[in-house]
């Protein structure tokens, strides 16, 4: 059997937490480093603090010497201000960041500087001026701060802009009770495994509402300092928490639906009034009303100057309808000149045009609703016909 060596493993475990580009900090060097002609991070942390612990292994620990387990946080601070300081090590001549254990040796300063809690985190100018950093505690978050006051980029590849509207304590009442726009808002924390889970579905979500201006789709880091009292007033205590914020000033709404994006995307089509599809674009209900859809089906049984009525009918009907309307009586009208065979052909240059991609979404948009449109043309004895048919290889397909 295996014997690991003592001293081997401990030399190995203290190389790891050595091997750090985050200065350590108490009262024989802070003066000496922090307000010396270049701005810092600082984090004021205690040994035993969760929040502050370094994450080493995902599952408990037995050290040799006392056979006490011990559990590595996994949703903590410490790993990611680790990876902050990688982020800036290319820059030690130009910003600092470091630590102080607050409740060991470096216990004056954090008295000093009023620290009451851990981890603390504030930033020092090049005169050692301090700021309470509150902020998200995430790495992005984080380095985003650093960069803008020190003015130094970190080497993090930088992640594509989201498609979720980020909100904090500032922005948030302009955006979530503007009464022209309905907002779905997700309060997270960075930490919350849930919430990490959440993020693709819900940008997803987000993507496909981009092009509706009054159906927002937003985000609101909640465990941050500056947006916790926001938290609290809506009744947040746990992540995520997903809020509806209905426009006109109506009672917000618990959002308790199923987190995939089908279940967001009929929930905001349903509230906002909306015809989203589930990947983007729009669903096959877009631009259709049910009035001209009757007046498309009266006017494939009609002819000669019954024809020309029902186009007449339609062109009045679609006044004060949106301009997607009048595509009804701009069909009748190519009926009439092109054949029957019109609505078969653009039906195909349509779909061909929509399934290629390549044009800006609004233009996608607009050719969904005129090939939704024409869909309306078809005759519902055809609609039936098929759709019997597919009903009828269902059944014969459930029988064997």
């Amino acid at each position: 059997m295996m014997r690991f060596s003592r001293p081997l493993f401990l030399s190995s475990l203290l190389a790891v937490v050595v091997a750090s580009n985050v200065v350590d900090l108490g009262p024989d060097n802070f003066d000496a480093i922090i307000g010396k002609g270049k701005p810092g991070l600082v984090e004021f942390f205690a040994p035993w603090c969760g929040h502050c612990k370094v994450s080493l292994l995902p599952v408990p620990l037995f050290f040799f010497f006392s056979f006490t387990p011990l559990t590595w946080a996994c949703q903590n601070l410490a790993p990611t201000y680790e990876q902050l300081g990688d982020a800036f090590s290319h820059a030690k001549d130009k910003v600092v960041i470091a630590k102080v254990d607050a409740d060991g040796a470096g216990r004056p300063l954090g008295e000093k500087y009023g620290v009451s809690g851990y981890p603390t985190l504030k930033w020092f100018d090049e005169k050692g001026n301090a700021e309470a950093y509150e902020g998200g505690r995430d790495l992005d978050a984080l380095a985003t701060f650093v960069s803008k006051k020190a003015g130094v980029k970190s080497n993090i590849k930088p992640p594509p802009p989201p498609e979720t509207l980020i909100l904090d304590a500032h922005t948030f009442n302009d955006v979530a009770l503007d009464d022209t726009k309905d907002v779905l808002v997700t309060f997270t924390a960075p930490w919350c495994g849930h919430c990490k889970n959440l993020k693709p579905i819900y940008e997803q979500v987000a993507q496909a509402f981009k092009p509706e201006s009054n159906c927002i789709v937003a985000n609101i880091d909640a465990d941050a300092a500056l947006n916790k009292e926001l938290a609290a007033q809506y009744g947040v205590a746990s992540y995520p928490t997903i809020k509806f914020f209905p426009r006109g000033g109506k009672e917000v709404e618990d959002y308790n639906g199923a987190r995939t994006e089908e279940a967001f995307v009929n929930f905001l089509n349903e509230k906002c009034g909306t015809n989203r599809a589930v990947g983007g674009g729009l669903n096959d209900q877009a631009g259709r009303l049910a009035e001209l859809d009757a007046l498309a089906q009266k006017f494939l049984t009609a002819a000669g100057n019954a024809r020309d009525a029902v186009r007449k009918e339609a062109v009045a009907l679609s006044e004060g309808l949106g301009s997607a309307s009048q595509y009804y009586a701009r069909v009748m009208e190519k009926i009439v000149k092109d054949s029957e065979t019109y609505i078969d052909k653009e039906s195909k240059r349509l779909a061909s045009i929509l399934n290629k991609r390549t044009l800006a979404s609004a233009k996608l948009d607009e050719i969904k609703i005129k090939l939704n449109i024409l869909k309306a043309f078809v005759s519902q004895k055809l609609e039936e016909a098929e759709e019997e048919e597919v009903n009828g290889f269902g059944r014969a397909t459930a029988e064997l």
